[in-house]
């Protein structure tokens, strides 16, 4: 039965060609960016930020941490990304998000699941941030649970998807400054009663396509936290790094 599949493979391979992610070019795996593509890449590893998961240039030792996080320490406690944000990466996560490329979320758990290995270890669930059931509707799907749910698959977690729920459509946080972002998403968010109990005393990775001024995973953590987890990390696909100076 093992060569039987094996061969299938190989003839799918012949009808269908595996090919890069970005660019379409054909590659010789599939689920993964062709040598080209993959140094337009900027992928996340250490030294970086403690707390916030910011990539340092050099390394400042062991649990430093970035200016800004300096000044005011995140609410979640650590968060990681598999790579920055920016003009090389943004259709990758585009096409994911609206353009219907589910089967890239292969290579996406698999990139988050180095960058995060130790926030996956430590948590006892993984959580998605919620999309609100309109926006969920016109979608079709929320990009963070398919995510989490490969991920979770991987790490043999348990992923919860109706533990934190969107009680309120927000609109387009895009290119929002951080103040009104953290002032349309006040209340967004809530926790079930009967999903409470389930929290109490836990560890929870919550998971998100990008992490852009951290106005949304500071009011998911705000809402788990009062729900009774004791610690929140959050763990994205990419994030956003303004000033690299």
């Amino acid at each position: 039965m093992p060569d039987l599949h094996r061969a299938m493979e190989t003839a799918l391979d012949l009808l269908y060609p595996p090919q890069c992610l970005k660019c379409g070019a054909i590659t010789s795996r599939i689920h993964t960016l062709c040598g080209d593509c993959w140094q337009t890449i900027s992928f996340i590893s250490a030294p970086c930020c403690t707390a916030c998961g910011l990539p340092f240039d050099y390394d400042l030792g062991a649990g430093a941490i970035c200016g800004e996080c300096a000044r005011t320490r995140p609410v979640f406690d650590r968060a990681r990304a598999a790579f920055i944000y920016d003009d090389q990466s943004r259709q990758l996560i585009l096409g994911f998000k609206h353009g219907d490329q589910l089967q890239r979320a292969i290579a996406f758990s698999r990139w988050m699941n180095r960058a995060g290995e130790d926030l996956i270890t430590a948590a006892d669930y993984l959580i998605p941030v919620p999309l609100h059931w309109t926006r969920l509707f016109a979608r079709r799907f929320n990009q963070a649970a398919v995510l989490a749910m490969k991920i979770g698959g991987r790490a043999g977690k348990p992923v919860l998807t109706r533990t934190l729920i969107r009680r309120k459509r927000t609109p387009s946080q895009g290119r929002l400054r951080r103040s009104r972002r953290v002032a349309n998403l006040r209340g967004a968010f809530k926790v079930p009663p009967g999903a409470k109990e389930e929290l109490a005393g836990k560890r929870v990775l919550l998971i998100d396509d990008v992490l852009t001024t951290g106005a949304t995973a500071t009011a998911c953590t705000k809402t788990l936290r009062r729900a009774g987890a004791t610690h929140v990390d959050v763990l994205t696909l990419a994030r956003v790094v303004r000033d690299r100076s």
